[in-house]
């Protein structure tokens, strides 16, 4: 019974210091949720757009499932967080977008009549995202926060492109789908340059650039693979899309931690 009663203390324990470390400490770290909120839009389309066509099923719903949670719990950190009135009425607007686009998102098994919802609301969530990101960032003005902003940025690109790409492979895209993707992987590697000649990086931020830029290789490389019957090719956009998020959260995580 006591090791029963000590497990337990510990269990609790530790969902208590996740609880403290899931909040907001800083401006830098508001700039970061912020800036994660916008890829999380972009990130739950592009899972959906997989799940309605079959592709890594398993793995696209818990990201699914994933990106919801983490962006309710976001939400409410950053609307607490919210340092003036401005900025608190962007994530009172974002709130009422956000129910709108989970709605479609878990109403009901992804269709492509729903998609072409999941696609539109996407896009209105991002953009209130995004102007709360860069009002954050006008609120610190440092050139760290303006870093955590580029930098998170560049997740969201990563999502953007393989949301315009699945959408397509689907039958769903709209008439700007195109363009639009094009001008994120051209937006991703002009900023990716930028961030390479930052001159507040350390050696550890260069260090983890040069593991994106090598993880960009191959994800351009499978966006520019026209889609099949056997779904590889979309198979690639979803596994490289994750694969360059990944070290891109690494990335921002550490300008994150930048003197203010």
């Amino acid at each position: 019974m006591k090791t029963l009663l000590s497990a337990l203390l510990a269990f609790f324990l530790s969902l208590a210091g996740h609880e403290a470390q899931a909040q907001i400490s800083d401006i830098n770290s508001a700039i970061n949720k912020a800036g994660r909120q916008r890829m999380l839009s972009q990130r739950m389309a592009k899972a959906y757009f997989q799940i309605g066509q079959q592709i890594d099923v398993d793995r696209s719903r818990k990201i699914l499932d994933g990106s919801i949670a983490v962006f309710d719990r976001q939400l409410v950190e950053l609307k607490n967080y919210a340092p003036t009135p401005e900025i608190k009425e962007t994530y009172l607007k974002l709130e009422k977008s956000w129910l709108a686009y989970k709605d479609v998102l878990v109403g009901a098994t992804p269709s492509p009549e729903n998609g072409r919802k999941v696609l539109a609301i996407s896009e209105e969530v991002l953009e209130l995202a995004h102007q709360a990101t860069v009002q954050l960032e006008k609120k610190s003005g440092s050139n760290a926060g303006r870093l955590v902003n580029v930098s998170g940025r560049q997740r969201m690109l990563s999502q953007r492109m393989a949301k315009y790409y699945q959408a397509a492979s689907w039958g769903i895209a709209d008439s700007g789908a195109g363009a639009n993707l094009g001008k994120a992987r051209k937006d991703f590697s002009e900023a990716l340059q930028e961030l390479g000649g930052a001159p507040a990086n350390t050696g550890l931020i260069n260090d983890s650039l040069g593991l994106v830029k090598q993880q960009w290789i191959f994800f351009e490389s499978a966006l520019n693979q026209k889609t099949g019957g056997d779904k590889r090719a979309q198979l690639a956009v979803a596994t490289t899309s994750e694969r360059i998020l990944e070290e891109m959260e690494g990335v921002v995580g550490l300008y994150e931690k930048l003197p203010k």
